[in-house]
């Protein structure tokens, strides 16, 4: 892990170099939680001079090679291509030699070394004290930064200061085709791609590349401004700068990147010409006005425990950087921290990322369907291919066609349809985006529905039915009637319909008759979910609790992730649940259960849940602040939050889990806060546990923002803007002027459900 110091409110910092920081892991850990983003460039927090290094990452969105995937037998409809996210040229690099002895922290005496994520400022800062093997002492202080008002753009301030007279010679590089390492042995790493970049043309400030098999273009722009003496040498895959002087020097390094259809040397240049215009110092003050306006709107406070409260605003700062669109673009599964999953996007972006995003940045979301809707054409296809109706979209993709050669999820896990119909009107409800709605929302809903009135039967009971799917869970593979599926099927349905009816032109134009609506509206009414009168709880798909139990107790610590230890045949037919499922269910479909039945649920699905999957700990956090288990979900929230912060582990090398970044604000906020959307309604049920004195968030809705602030007695609205009418503790209030609080109702602590693997308990780590 890196050597990370004490939590701070507003940043991450790294205080030394242990040898357990040099390792490996601890490199590629330091180097994830260290990337800086926009949503479109990505760089990977590598040392500057690069070496060493885990492993290094400059990532353009949406820029990869296709591979082909290998299957034992091959099968109808099964994807024959998948796609990588490519390692474009790196510009981070500068090198220092100092009197001809070249800076590296494993040689000479590293008297100090200092990186800090500043979350205000969106800058990497670093700050080191060397002595050389030949004893001449530097100080070199770099900043970094990657530009959120302008997106093609990064820029790099590398300062060197010695005594009189000591030479300085900095090469600064633009590297293509850089060396990768190996894959690891785990199915959620990337394929490395060797020498994915084939050279166009090169000059002194550009290089032009095209990858080899998917064709794709990219241009990179380079300029330095320096008060030393510069030379410039450029070949296919480098341009170099060397930069030489006496007792000090300082470089401004200027990057643009242009790819995909905008992938000309001029546009690069172009874009790289005016960030050097404006100079180093105001693309600082640019991205410091930039995030001060998103956390105006965005900011969540936590009193009493300072490592969530860093790693909340940390969660929130990554998915922002996922996020940030400038032009419809996906967001991925690692957003563009690390080329784990390859790079590619998944559902957790529609049913964890775009929710935080609604409520705090909705101008990404609104992009981020827009891409989806792009990708429509893609998904009709695949439709087609699996003899399907309206849209099948894919488990993962990053060009909108399937990825995954998984097919019990690729091809089964039609869920992704559902969750991208959700994160639709959940956008159109909040942000009052009619013309996003009634054009490409529309589209993607009638395309979506249309799908369920393919797949579901209606049997002899007289219900409508889903076979053979698989849910959010993983463990639990091609079963029928999964909850969850047939829950956001149903909202799909009844939203598709709901907004037909209220763009009536447009759904003509669409082709979408009174028939269609009227069969929408029948399945959605009276699709089946499984109840399971023995256990009095729903069942996660027909027949589940059924199954045998899994032997906990003779599953070892290290048989964990169980994938990683057993066959899937093991695991698909036992009580074991990879993540959240019916408990997910009950937070994003809390209007379709009771009081009663979500606790009851949520007991019987502690008992089975391993939490193998970073998109668990945070579905449970809600549940258990909504039935009484407080201090659990404390332990939950603290586990998503602190996941790749401070618990590290070898997939946080491959980049941030960024849901996992969502699902700190969604633990707080939907689970502490009570926050609830449904029929374009807010409602709020917060509570806290007591030894937690004080929370305050935001949240922007339509034209407004809105404040809360929850103590675990009362809870006091505010808002900026418009009236907002909410409802609190199911007590309807206008809040508009002047703030409104509310007392909370008392709920007694309840202890927490059996759990094969319980989350560590918070308040003894904060009580140590």
């Amino acid at each position: 892990m890196a050597d990370l110091a004490a939590a701070e409110p507003w940043c991450v910092r790294e205080t030394g170099l242990s040898e357990d920081s040099l390792s490996t892991a601890g490199l590629r850990h330091a180097e994830s939680l260290f990337a800086l983003a926009n949503g479109h460039i990505g760089l990977r927090g590598n040392l500057d001079e690069n070496e060493p290094q885990g492993m290094p990452g400059s990532y353009l969105n949406s820029f990869f090679e296709l591979r082909d995937l290998q299957h034992a037998e091959a099968g109808y409809g099964y994807p024959e291509l998948s796609e990588t996210i490519v390692n474009a040229p790196n510009g981070k690099l500068i090198a220092l030699c100092v009197d001809d002895e070249p800076f590296d922290v494993r040689t000479g005496e590293l008297v100090s070394h200092e990186r800090v994520l500043d979350l205000r400022a969106g800058t990497l800062r670093r700050e080191v004290a060397w002595v050389s093997p030949a004893g001449t002492a530097v100080r070199i202080v770099s900043t970094r930064l990657v530009s959120f008002p302008h997106p093609s753009v990064a820029a790099i301030r590398y300062e060197v200061t010695a005594g009189p007279g000591v030479r300085l010679r900095v090469e600064s590089d633009l590297l293509a085709n850089e060396e990768q390492p190996e894959q690891r042995d785990d199915p959620r790493a990337a394929t490395t791609l060797h020498n994915a970049l084939r050279p166009v043309r090169h000059s002194d400030d550009v290089l032009e590349h095209r990858t080899r098999r998917s064709d794709l273009a990219v241009a990179a722009a380079v300029s330095h401004h320096t008060t030393g003496t510069r030379t410039v040498t450029s070949e296919p895959d480098r341009i170099r700068c060397t930069i030489t002087g006496e007792g000090t020097l300082r470089v401004d390094k200027f990057l643009a990147y242009a790819w995909g259809a905008e992938a000309s040397a001029d546009r690069a240049r172009q874009d790289r010409d005016a960030a050097v215009s404006l100079g180093f110092d105001a693309l600082v003050a640019d991205q410091r006005a930039y995030l001060d306006e998103f956390w105006a709107a965005a900011d969540v406070e936590l009193d009493g425990d300072p490592e969530v409260q860093q790693a909340v605003r940390f969660g929130l700062f990554h998915v922002l950087q996922a996020g940030a669109q400038a032009g419809p673009h996906p967001i991925a599964a690692k957003g563009l921290t690390g080329n784990g999953y390859d790079g590619h996007t998944l559902w957790d972006t529609e049913s964890f990322v775009l929710p935080v995003l609604t409520y705090t940045h909705p101008a990404c979301v609104g992009l981020a369907l827009r891409w989806r809707h792009g990708t429509l054409e893609a998904a009709r296809d695949r439709a087609r291919e699996l003899r399907l109706a309206g849209a099948t979209y894919p488990w993962r993709t990053i060009s909108g066609a399937e990825c995954s050669g998984y097919w019990p999820a690729g091809t089964a896990a039609l869920h992704v349809n559902a969750d991208i119909a959700d994160a639709v009107l959940r956008y159109a409800a909040a942000s009052g985006d009619d013309d996003f709605l009634a054009g490409a929302g529309l589209e993607i809903l009638v395309e979506t529905a249309r799908l369920w009135c393919r797949v579901a039967h209606v049997a002899d009971d007289g219900e409508w039915h889903i076979a053979g799917v698989t849910g959010p869970d993983e463990y639990t593979a091609l079963m029928d009637d999964n909850v969850f599926t047939n829950l956001m099927a149903r909202h799909n349905l009844r939203g598709a319909a709901e907004a037909c009816a209220r763009f009536p032109a447009q759904a003509h134009d669409l082709d979408v008759g009174a028939d269609e609506l009227a069969a929408w509206r029948e399945v959605a009414d009276h699709l089946h979910l499984p109840w399971s009168e023995v256990r009095q709880v729903h069942e996660q798909a027909a027949g589940f609790t059924r199954l045998q139990e899994w032997d906990f107790a003779q599953t070892k610590d290290d048989d964990y992730p169980l994938m990683m230890h057993f066959p899937y045949l093991d695991l698909y037919r036992k009580q074991v649940i990879k993540q959240a499922d019916v408990v997910l269910a009950m937070a994003l479909r809390s209007d379709a259960f009771t009081a009663e039945e979500k606790s009851r649920n949520f007991a019987y699905y502690e008992a089975r849940t391993v939490r193998d999957s970073s998109l668990s700990a945070p579905a449970q956090a809600v549940l258990a602040a909504e039935t009484g288990h407080l201090e659990l979900a404390h332990d939950y929230l603290a586990e998503a939050a602190l996941l790749d912060l401070r618990a590290g582990g070898e997939s946080s090398g491959d980049g941030l889990h960024i849901a996992a970044c969502a699902g700190s604000w969604i633990a707080l906020v939907m689970g502490f806060g009570g926050l609830r959307d449904h029929g374009g309604r807010l409602s709020f049920a917060p509570r806290l546990p007591e030894h937690l004195p004080r929370m305050c968030f935001r949240l922007r809705w339509r034209e407004s923002s809105l404040r809360v602030t929850v103590t675990p007695a009362e809870a006091t609205y505010e808002v900026s803007g418009p009236p907002v009418e909410i409802t609190h503790h199911g007590e309807t209030l206008t809040v508009d002027g002047d703030p409104v609080t509310r007392p909370i109702p008392r709920v007694e602590e309840r202890a927490a459900p059996t759990s094969p693997c319980p989350p560590q308990r918070r308040r003894d780590a904060l009580e140590a």
